[in-house]
């Protein structure tokens, strides 16, 4: 499966290669047949690059030793390369490959490395490599103490040595404690309470603070780019621009009564999210049930499998217009990943995509209506196990 004309240190890496498990058949051969040679083109990409340097014999030091007490390894990152070469920021990711295609590697704006058409960041395509091929994004990941070019301290080089990253473990729940028997909880405010003012769309940069008193004294940060850095994209959220309706901490407890009460312990079911498809108010389709902890929804018409929902192929005899020029915009879609007990979500997508979710809203203190956009290229955390654990025991 070596590429004719292999230096013997990139053999020597590749056969340090972590592998996942296989497909079969002619498809899952030809499928591991390019991942192959994906696989040396990246090394032999990061081999080029750490022999101008001198960091070739420590790379193979940490992956032969398999040692966190390594050095560093590094690379320029993106940003440290526009720099030196004054690079206009108002050219896109292809007209910079283009105009220094001698001198720079191929890299997205937002930090990500393209090896032969698959693009991703240099610590997570190489931890993925030579440690967990299973690894599906930067979230899983957490730099060691000792690392000084850590990914997500944002310096000029980048550490690209796998074992100075750790799999982000997920966090045990504490069992909630919940009423043998149904008990009568203090009635929430009916929904009339909160009718009085439909939310508003309203627009305010990332850290300026909404004249509004029941907004966080501290604003909730922008939204975070693949890479890991504050968005300076504004802020779009529709908000309820009137008072709303004071929840005090008695209105949101059970009945101060003596209650029995048994633990209930958090176990991970088979599907950790279910996604169904409606186009205005008409489901269409099956809904999907996701058991990876990464998957992408888009518009494309390839078959759906486990990691991937395409809502290309889907049918529908009232689709009007409207709706098929909206479903044109979809393109490369959302992908939601499943990391540590909480969710993230991303736009892939040339348009935006929005977000209501009660969970996020409550962490940053908004109104539980709130939507939130999602620029191309960020991402916004939209879960959290613990938080709700936490809402669950109140």
């Amino acid at each position: 499966s070596i590429l004719p004309f292999t230096p013997p240190v990139v053999k020597r890496l590749l056969g340090w290669k972590k592998s996942a498990g296989g497909s079969g058949g002619a498809a899952g051969s030809e499928q591991n047949g390019q991942d192959e040679k994906w696989c040396e083109k990246a090394v032999k990409s990061l081999v080029k690059k750490l022999k101008k340097t001198g960091q070739l014999d420590e790379l193979e030091k940490a992956i032969t030793t398999q040692n966190c007490s390594t050095k560093c390894v590094t690379i320029p990152s993106f940003a440290a390369l526009i720099d030196r070469f004054s690079v206009p920021p108002s050219l896109s990711s292809l007209q910079v490959c283009k105009r220094f295609s001698t001198s720079l590697p191929c890299r997205s704006l937002d930090g990500r490395l393209q090896v032969s058409h698959r693009k991703g960041l240099p610590h997570v395509i190489y931890c993925r490599l030579w440690r967990w091929p299973d690894l599906h994004s930067h979230h899983e990941l957490k730099a060691i103490e000792n690392c000084e070019y850590a990914f997500n301290l944002k310096k000029d080089e980048v550490c690209v040595n796998p074992y100075h990253y750790q799999r982000v473990e997920t966090p045990v729940l504490p069992p909630v404690l919940v009423p043998r028997h149904t008990e009568i909880l203090t009635e929430l405010p009916p929904l009339d309470d909160y009718t009085h003012s439909i939310p508003e769309n309203t627009n305010f940069p990332a850290g300026i603070e909404p004249q509004s008193n029941y907004i966080p004294e501290t604003p909730p940060p922008g939204y975070i780019s693949e890479d890991g850095e504050t968005s300076d994209q504004q802020l779009n959220q529709s908000m309820d621009t009137g008072s709303p309706a004071e929840l005090s901490p008695s209105t949101l407890s059970p009945v101060n009564h003596s209650l029995d009460l048994q633990p209930v312990t958090y176990s991970e079911p088979a599907f950790w999210c279910s996604i169904a498809y409606y186009e205005l108010n008409q489901r269409v389709g099956e809904t999907f049930h996701a058991s990876q902890p990464s998957l992408t929804v888009d518009g494309f018409t390839d078959p759906s499998n486990s990691e991937r929902f395409c809502l290309g192929l889907l049918s529908n005899v009232n689709r009007n217009a409207t709706v098929e020029m909206t479903r044109r915009h979809i393109g490369r879609g959302v992908r939601l990943y499943y990391i540590g007990g909480e969710v993230f979500a991303e736009c892939l997508s040339d348009s935006a995509i929005f977000v209501q979710s009660p969970n996020c809203n409550q962490r940053y203190g908004w109104h539980p209506a709130t939507v939130c956009k999602i620029p191309p290229g960020c991402n916004l955390k939209i879960f959290n196990n613990q938080e709700f654990a936490a809402l669950l025991a109140q």
